[in-house]
């Protein structure tokens, strides 16, 4: 049996694959030659292409596409970005690219959507869902937005006083949508997300305070989300169908209600194993719906759906350089990377995520299993386990160039969680950041967004 670190993912998985395969010794992401940009800019580093990004959408819209034609389907389907996941100039833009819309969920997005307007990124058309508990510099916005002209910005509601912001506020007849409130996983510590209105108020809500002001605002859109996403399970449908019937019985009191809202949660490959099925779900919530609009008799709704992590996760990656070898006992072999887990990637120790790992080079040196370490002195700058297996496995240090180990797929969320440009854990500078990209004429091109984090940087925020 051979024991090098190409024969080990060889044996467990189909590779190459999909973004992944090794070229002349040397791992490539989605063709790029990572040891290049390595020579070029060093690590650590913060890589983004951003073709992915619309690989993802046009794959996701296609889907659809499929889905409706498969079974009829009567509707529209509507692919919205959400910001949170990552609010960058760059990542957003280029999303938009590909005639999509946008979510937002706080107040200061709604700065990010003037700024896009003004550089005629959107245009008064693009639709702008609003979720979030919405404190009054959001609702004010919002309002803002309405009143300078933009069609198709839809509030959605998440407590019954938030209507109330808008009645005072919005000058022009305007759409809304109601979050309706899911229930939590049963292993989850809440019965209800904190985030929504009870479905069972919703009916009366309707009737008490939006039908007869049809002339004023209209309800458009019910809206859904589940924390563990869109998943195979009984947990899923069982409350996507809650919302479904709840909308057949809203159509038939309330005639301009024509979209259900499904939010995001389509999962995105963190490790080589990922197996997930997305023309299956999108055909099977397409069923689902059209299933109970027909036996409702009523028309079936346009499908919205607010996808963060699918459109952007999988467009960058992390690499780093393994700087030192440490045996601490008998059985542990610590590789020590040049940055920190808790200040890069801070999904791996605050909720336990799992990325995709994979060596840049030697892969045809022995494999061991390690654990990985980060530079700052808190105990919990580790990383010791992958998706698909409890362990970490690793090539040998060996002689010549250091080990370049890249963590794939984490363009969502890591940077907003971690401050990016702020206070880091131990003062450890944010990486460098390289963006690959087609410039004007399609060419694809690499640049510098942002160079390593000064100690200048962090000092003034300090106030020294």
């Amino acid at each position: 049996m051979n024991n090098t670190y190409f024969d080990l993912v060889d044996q467990t998985f189909n590779f190459p694959q999909e973004g992944f395969e090794v070229k002349d010794g040397y791992l490539q992401f989605n063709g790029l030659n990572v040891k290049a940009l390595i020579d070029k800019y060093g690590t650590p580093l913060k890589l983004s292409y951003l073709p992915k990004i619309g690989m993802q959408i046009n794959k996701a819209k296609q889907m659809f596409a499929n889905a409706f034609k498969k079974h009829k389907y009567e509707g529209e389907y509507f692919y919205c970005y959400c910001t949170k996941s990552s609010h960058f100039s760059f990542v957003v833009e280029e999303a938009l690219k590909h005639n999509i819309h946008l979510e937002t969920s706080y107040a200061y997005d709604i700065e990010i959507i003037k700024k896009l307007y003004a550089r005629k990124k959107i245009n008064k058309e693009t639709f702008i869902i609003c979720n979030g508990f919405k404190q009054k510099t959001y609702t004010k916005r919002i309002a803002g937005l309405i009143n300078s002209g933009f069609k198709n910005v839809i509030p959605v509601l998440d407590n019954v006083n938030e209507l109330e912001d808008y009645r005072k506020s919005v000058r022009a007849p305007f759409k809304l949508g109601i979050r309706v409130a899911a229930e939590e996983e049963p292993n989850f510590p809440f019965y209800t997300s904190r985030l929504g209105i009870r479905a069972k108020d919703i009916l009366e809500f309707y009737v008490d305070q939006i039908e007869g002001y049809e002339n004023k605002f209209q309800l458009k859109m019910l809206h859904i989300f589940l924390n563990k996403g869109i998943k195979d399970d009984i947990y899923y449908w069982s409350e996507l169908n809650k919302v479904i019937n709840l909308y057949c019985q809203l159509k038939k009191i309330c005639p301009e209600l024509d979209s259900i809202n499904i939010g995001g949660g389509f999962p995105i490959k963190h490790s080589l194993g990922f197996d997930y099925d997305y023309q299956f779900m999108i055909n099977e919530i397409v069923s689902n719906i059209k299933s109970a609009c027909k036996k409702a008799k009523v028309p079936m709704p346009n499908i919205y759906t607010e996808f963060g992590s699918y459109t952007v996760g999988e467009s960058m990656a992390h690499i780093y350089s393994v700087i030192a070898q440490k045996t601490q006992n008998d059985r542990e072999i610590w590789y020590m990377i040049d940055s920190s887990f808790i200040t890069t990637l801070p999904d791996t120790w605050g909720i336990g995520e799992r990325f995709l790992l994979l060596p840049i080079n030697k892969w045809d040196e022995e494999y061991q299993r390690v654990v990985l370490g980060g530079i700052t002195c808190d105990s919990h700058d580790y990383y010791d386990s992958e998706e698909h297996i409890n362990e970490v496995f690793l090539p040998k240090v060996g002689t010549g160039e250091p080990l370049y180990l890249g963590f794939f797929h984490t363009g969502a969320y890591q940077d907003q969680i971690s401050g990016y440009g702020g206070i880091k854990h131990c003062m450890i500078p944010s990486p460098k950041h390289i963006i690959v990209g087609h410039d004007k004429n399609g060419k694809l091109v690499d640049w510098v967004y942002a160079k390593e984090q000064s100690a200048q940087s962090m000092l003034k925020i300090l106030g020294y």
